[in-house]
């Protein structure tokens, strides 16, 4: 038998080499790298989904937020509000359940402010807060056009030149007294000789001129100047609204408030007289800042003490 040749032995020895398996090593370092290669794909398809996702997501939040300032821009009630860009809301500076100014600030906050805020964000218009030293100097403005809604007591003798929404709250009022004084009901400030101090052109005023048969009304422009009559021996009590007396306790040393009350008045947000279309606007908003929840946190938030959120129901009965 002839022994192979040279060139046959190395054809049978590469046709051994391309049918023999190939080592343990090398096939795994195949393995990991199609592995990778597949990695690769899956996070470059999830990349690309994400970014979609992303992408449709904040198209769908700005068209959504288009759509709704184009409802509100649509809405014939609020069209000239819209036009102007901003809203200027009255409100008077004197005591949280309306505004007070901050001192460390100056920025105006309280339960009025709060609302004001939020019927702004509702239009998607800018705020701008129309400040007086009481709440019935609002009505002055009416003179100049300077606000185009405002935050006032409800009071008929007002709606001559006022239309008033829904009502948010109710406002106890009763008097502050010296601690020495004998005054402990409403009924004991009825007497002859008593000087009550009270804020001119205030529903305070308006209801006490109609009730009061003894006593003399002292008028002043502000809370904080009836105050300073108490304090000076000039009135033997100051009338006002229960929170705005709460604070001023402070400020007073010995002082005290009355429990019981002479008057409930209804805080609400008025407009010029015969703008019942944006009448109607805002009183959907009073009645949904009251169903969602907002209200109640707002004089949560306020720290309110001696009111009362009114009902749904109730205010639409008024």
């Amino acid at each position: 038998m002839s022994r192979p040749t040279a060139a046959q032995q190395h054809a049978a020895t590469a046709r051994g080499s391309r049918c023999s398996p190939r080592p343990l090593s090398v096939r795994v370092s195949v393995h990991r790298a199609a592995t990778r290669r597949q990695l690769a794909e899956a996070m470059s398809q999830t990349t690309s989904v994400l970014a979609l996702t992303l992408t449709l997501g904040i198209a769908v939040a700005l068209g959504g937020a288009h759509l709704a300032y184009a409802q509100q821009a649509a809405d014939p009630r609020v069209a000239d509000l819209v036009r102007a860009g901003k809203v200027r809301v009255g409100v008077g500076v004197v005591a949280p359940h309306w505004a007070v100014k901050d001192a460390a600030t100056g920025e105006l906050r309280g339960l009025a402010i709060d609302l004001a805020r939020a019927f702004a964000a509702r239009l998607g218009l800018v705020l701008v807060p129309v400040a007086y030293p009481s709440p019935p100097s609002i009505l002055e403005g009416l003179k100049s056009d300077a606000w185009d809604v405002g935050f006032l007591a409800i009071d008929p003798s007002r709606a001559a030149v006022v239309d008033f929404s829904h009502p948010y709250l109710q406002i106890d009022a009763t008097y502050l007294v010296p601690g020495g004084s004998s005054i402990r009901t409403v009924s004991d400030a009825d007497q002859s000789g008593v000087r009550i101090a009270v804020t001119r052109k205030s529903v305070e005023e308006i209801v006490l001129s109609r009730m009061l048969k003894r006593a003399e009304l002292r008028a002043v422009e502000t809370i904080s100047a009836g105050l300073e009559l108490v304090r000076a021996g000039n009135a033997d009590a100051l009338a006002a609204p229960r929170p705005a007396l709460l604070q001023s306790l402070a400020r007073l040393p010995d002082s005290r408030v009355l429990e019981d009350r002479f008057h409930a008045a209804f805080a609400a947000m008025a407009v010029p007289k015969g703008l019942t279309a944006r009448l109607a606007y805002i009183n959907e908003f009073i009645d949904d800042a009251k169903a969602s929840g907002a209200a109640q946190r707002a004089i949560e938030r306020a720290g309110l003490r001696g009111v009362q959120m009114v009902p749904i129901d109730n205010a639409r009965a008024r």
